[in-house]
């Protein structure tokens, strides 16, 4: 048989009788080349395939007036699972369980348009590139910070992928802008956080209202915002700018900002509002709290003399437009006893914690209003008032079931006594901060420079005779004690099984053989400032606390009289020595070493 000449025959596509060539769809986009044949498969060194011969004389055969056509059809590959849309955030770039995630083979989301030449085949979340899983690789990706995520974005394909995944799950980020950086850098990070919950910003220059439009427009879902300063940073954003930002972010649930010194005056309205941490105001003319579930506020102002802010009106306020507060927090040298009944009249029923800071107004007479108040406080910190022995007295009669955390630094008319008696009278404390409280009158600054041990010694010699006060403390859940800047503490004596961390920076006066630490638990022991020797007896007796706990492990033995307990022969007991060789090993791990900082 006579086989027809077909002169139009192309092995990219069809052709028809007139020669134009037809159309298989869209533009296939151009690859990396394939190491096998596309139409039988086998490698193509060496390799002459005779598929398309086959098939046109199979073709010629059978239809010799109908031209032939021959795809490359890749048919060893399956066809893309199909898309479905994202699914299962999880928050803060915290990914624990990759599988319970939705990141299955079915739920990856679809890939960015802009990424050239990508094939259209989704990631494999069993097995990543190069042989590592792609669980491996999420986990080691997600702990990178924003920098480190635009850097791996650069490296291939996948990992660009997977980054461009991890930004979109995000909830939570942590950004620290440099000087150098403009808002357009925050703008492009932000931007690829489409449903961001909570930010928190480290600013290393000025920030303005822009910094606040630019959040705005890139996080309608903003849940939690954090502003801190450092530096010679400056934040110049107003009160008018800051109440407009609040009211309009119907979300907004916590705001934290530091250096507000530009805040001359605020009406904060909002339903949403649960914290609010303000730091840095000065002399504010206007306070509007319009926050009917805040439930934790933090008002820091500066120490400047000249500021004439009216605490009692902004108190006065809060407890009629803010009656969910639980917890208080006010630093201002303008605190008096006048803001402290102001605060009481306000009848907060939640209330469970109260710091008034720096208020050297406040007496024992503010203590007894607030006691007969908030009976029910879990924490009061009345750091730099004037309180003393009788204001901790009230304290203890009345919140010996509740108290857990005691602040009194700074109060120089509290003594020994009066320490020795909150501890004892006092069950459930956990935290205690006595600084600057047993002080000498002529005892230099504890924030000067440090002395040499001759000029330290001839200090305490010359001033026993002014004030030398012993402290001997034993409670057992007490975990953190603070003592900094206790200059005129003689002899320290702590008897605290949970005391993990102590502060005796600045006891300069504080002698090493009057040292007793019983403690087995302690972790960090601060000790700035303090003489060698002493910082010697404080390593010495760490050291002997941990070798008694291990002495205390050895077998021992009584002998056939009964007479006197002594210890067994390890040769004679082998299972005994190896159960208390194992049983060492194991509190080895579990006891942390203890770190003396100094």
């Amino acid at each position: 048989m006579e086989q027809r000449h077909h002169p139009h025959i192309s092995s990219a596509g069809s052709t028809t009788p007139f020669g134009s060539t037809a159309s298989y769809g869209h533009k296939r986009p151009k690859t990396r080349g394939s190491y096998t044949c596309g139409r039988c498969g086998q490698p193509k060194k060496g390799h002459v395939c005779h598929v398309r011969v086959a098939a046109a004389e199979s073709g010629a055969d059978s239809h010799p007036d109908t031209p032939i056509s021959i795809t490359r059809t890749p048919a060893l590959l399956p066809p893309p699972p199909p898309r479905q849309p994202y699914s299962n955030l999880r928050r803060a770039l915290s990914f624990d369980d990759v599988e319970s995630s939705g990141y299955g083979d079915s739920d990856a989301p679809d890939p960015d348009p802009d990424l050239d030449e990508i094939e259209d085949t989704e990631m494999d979340w069993d097995m990543g590139w190069g042989g590592l899983p792609m669980s491996c690789l999420w986990e080691i990706l997600r702990r990178l910070p924003p920098p480190g995520l635009l850097s791996a974005a650069m490296v291939c394909r996948g990992w660009r992928e997977t980054t461009r995944r991890l930004w979109k799950a995000a909830e939570s980020l942590r950004l620290r802008v440099p000087a150098r950086a403009q808002v357009r850098f925050v703008r492009l990070v932000l931007h690829k956080c489409h449903d961001l919950v909570s930010l928190s910003l480290t600013i290393e220059s000025d920030v303005d209202a822009t910094m606040l439009e630019c959040i705005a427009f890139s996080c309608p879902n903003l849940e939690s915002m954090e502003i801190y300063t450092t530096g010679k940073a400056i934040n110049r954003i107003t009160g008018d700018e800051l109440s407009r930002f609040v009211a309009d972010r119907r979300l907004l649930k916590s705001l934290k900002m530091e250096g507000c010194s530009n805040i001359g005056g605020f009406a904060l309205c909002s339903s949403s509002l649960l914290t609010l941490w303000l730091s840095g105001l000065h002399s504010l003319s206007k306070m509007v709290f319009n926050c009917p579930n805040l439930k934790e506020i933090s008002i820091d102002f500066s120490r400047q003399g000249n500021d004439n802010t009216d605490l009692i009106t902004m108190v006065d306020g809060l407890g009629r437009n803010c009656p969910r507060l639980q917890n208080i927090h006010i630093a201002s040298v303008r605190l008096s006893h006048a803001v402290v009944l102001a605060l009481t009249d306000a009848q907060l029923r939640d209330l469970r914690m109260l710091s008034l800071v720096l208020g050297s107004q406040i007496t024992d007479a503010s203590v007894a209003a607030v006691a007969s108040t908030y009976p029910y406080l879990e924490l009061l910190d009345l750091s730099g008032s004037s309180i003393s022995d009788s204001g901790i007295q009230i304290i203890c009669n009345v919140f010996p079931e509740t108290l857990s955390r005691l602040l009194v630094a700074l109060c120089p008319n509290i003594t020994t006594m009066g320490i020795v008696f909150a501890t004892t009278q006092l069950p459930l404390l956990e935290l205690m901060d006595c600084g600057m409280t047993i002080c000498d009158p002529n005892a230099s600054d504890p924030t000067s420079e440090e002395s040499s041990d001759f000029q330290l010694s001839m200090t305490s010699k010359a001033k026993a005779h002014l004030i030398c006060q012993n402290l001997i403390i034993k409670h057992g859940r007490l975990k953190k004690l603070s003592l900094w800047g206790c200059t005129g503490l003689d002899a320290l004596s702590l008897s605290c099984p949970e005391l993990s961390d102590l502060n005796l920076n600045s006891c300069n006066n504080l002698h090493p053989e009057r040292l007793s630490l019983q403690c087995p638990n302690l972790e960090k022991v601060h000790a700035s400032g303090c003489q060698r020797m002493l910082i010697g007896a404080i390593h010495s007796q760490l050291h002997n606390t941990a070798a008694t706990m291990e002495s205390l492990l050895l077998p021992c033995k009584r002998l056939a009289s009964g007479s006197k307990r002594i210890r067994v022969p390890h040769y004679m007991m082998e299972q005994s020595l190896q159960s208390y060789e194992d049983d060492k090993k194991r509190r080895r791990v579990e006891r942390r070493p203890c770190n003396v900082l100094f």
